[in-house]
């Protein structure tokens, strides 16, 4: 169950910066441009840091993962995003939960704990927007 909770994270973190990518073409604002850039720079990291923890538990390296659509309306979007996040800090609780590892925690820790300040970061920005 562990193994499948974190290929699920890894293609989440996945879709998440190439979609944090896409957000952060429709806005031009140097303050909400950190925040998405400040999301895309840790979920890139959750990434290689959930990728180098399947290697170790698997040998292998989860592969052919898929790209989200672009981003159409920067609200919408930060809408998503704000949902996405929660999502994602309740799964690293869980999984925090079962590690099989000791490896296992501060990568999980790190995530639940970056995700929760982006849901808050993007709570702002979808109430100013």
């Amino acid at each position: 169950m562990f193994i499948d909770q974190l290929r699920e994270a890894i293609e989440e973190e996945y879709k998440a910066y190439h979609f944090y990518k896409s957000m952060a073409s429709l806005t031009k604002d140097p303050y909400w441009l950190d925040f998405i850039h400040h999301a895309m720079d840790d979920e890139k990291s959750h990434y290689e840091m959930f990728q180098q923890l399947h290697y170790m538990l698997k040998g292998s390296f989860v592969q052919s993962l898929r790209k989200p659509g672009p981003c159409d309306s920067l609200k919408a979007c930060v809408k998503k995003a704000v949902r996405d996040e929660l999502e994602s800090a309740e799964l690293y609780k869980v999984m925090l939960l079962q590690i099989p590892i000791r490896e296992a925690y501060d990568p999980l820790f790190l995530a639940m704990h970056d995700e929760t300040e982006h849901a808050i970061r993007f709570s702002m920005m979808y109430n100013a927007l």
